[in-house]
């Protein structure tokens, strides 16, 4: 068994933060989670930013680079994995579809990356394809033109991107840029289960979903709630890479609310215990053959 990857979701974008204090939304915070997840095993950090004001998601440039600037300050040696998701939220007015409504943030795949342009992490994700995301109207959306324009910079830019994918069709589609040459060697899958509405968490479909993967590829798999630390276990079975943090799981048990750090420690045991080892940062930039650093 080669060594397990353990990437950790600091905060995501979801409405979270008045859920658990834990939840960082200051660059200062998540930064600080970054340097503590990476000090517990994980190998890889993927960062959302917030806006200061609200807690909420934001695409702020600068929230980005100050984030960025002190992890590398702090001279923690992790893996940088920058969110390109932003920017793809659509919520529509059941009675008139084309009345703009409060929490829309759509724009082009081009326009989710300045973030990445100037601030070359040495990951960035890629949603491959749109997603009725839970109950009402909302969407999240992301074309086959959006993602073809968005994989053709990115691979300009010569981060390595994250293949998000929530459905099987999703699969079929990212399979398809790798075809025609939008993805470099080895691609790196993220399947995400769980999600409303999108792939159920189940074992079976993870099976399936990594036997669709093209030869080659490295994966790693997570779910969201009760059903992350499990899926840790099944990920490192069928032999791919893991991911959790409070992005996708605010407990560490039952009414015990969970730090990022905790859930890193629970992954690598859970990884050690089924006979692994958890990689290092050098160990995954190998693995995934990175090509350099995030720029401060």
């Amino acid at each position: 068994m080669s060594e397990t990857i353990i990437t950790c979701a600091l905060t995501g974008a979801g409405d979270t933060t008045g859920k658990s204090p834990y939840v960082p939304i200051s660059p200062q915070q998540i930064a600080t989670s970054a340097i503590e997840a990476a000090e517990a095993g994980a190998a890889v950090v993927h960062i959302h930013v917030r806006d200061l004001d609200t807690g909420q998601g934001s695409r702020d440039v600068a929230l980005y680079r100050e984030t960025v600037r002190r992890i590398k300050d702090s001279g923690v040696d992790v893996v940088i994995n920058l969110t390109a998701g932003m920017g793809g939220d659509l919520f529509l007015d059941e009675e008139d579809p084309l009345k703009p409504v409060d929490g829309t943030d759509l724009v082009n795949g081009l326009d989710r990356l300045p973030h990445v342009e100037e601030l070359l992490p040495d990951i960035c994700t890629v949603d491959c394809g749109s997603l009725n995301f839970g109950e009402g109207s909302q969407l999240y959306v992301s074309t086959p033109d959006m993602l073809r324009a968005g994989t053709r910079r990115i691979q300009e830019l010569g981060v390595k991107p994250e293949l998000e994918i929530f459905d099987t069709g999703q699969l079929w589609f990212a399979t398809k840029l790798i075809a025609e040459g939008l993805i470099d060697a080895p691609p790196l899958f993220q399947l995400c289960m769980g999600i409303p509405y999108g792939a159920p968490a189940d074992p079976g479909l993870l099976q399936t979903m990594v036997r669709m993967l093209p030869d080659g590829a490295q994966w790693a798999s997570f779910a969201i709630g009760r059903d992350q630390m499990r899926w840790v276990a099944q990920s490192v079975v069928l032999g791919g890479h893991v991911r959790v943090g409070l992005e996708d799981n605010l407990y560490l048990a039952k009414g015990v609310k969970a730090t990022n750090a905790q859930l890193v420690e629970r992954a690598a045991r859970i990884v050690r215990d089924l006979g692994g080892t958890v990689a290092t940062p050098d160990q995954a930039r190998t693995r995934l053959n990175l090509k350099g650093a995030a720029r401060v």
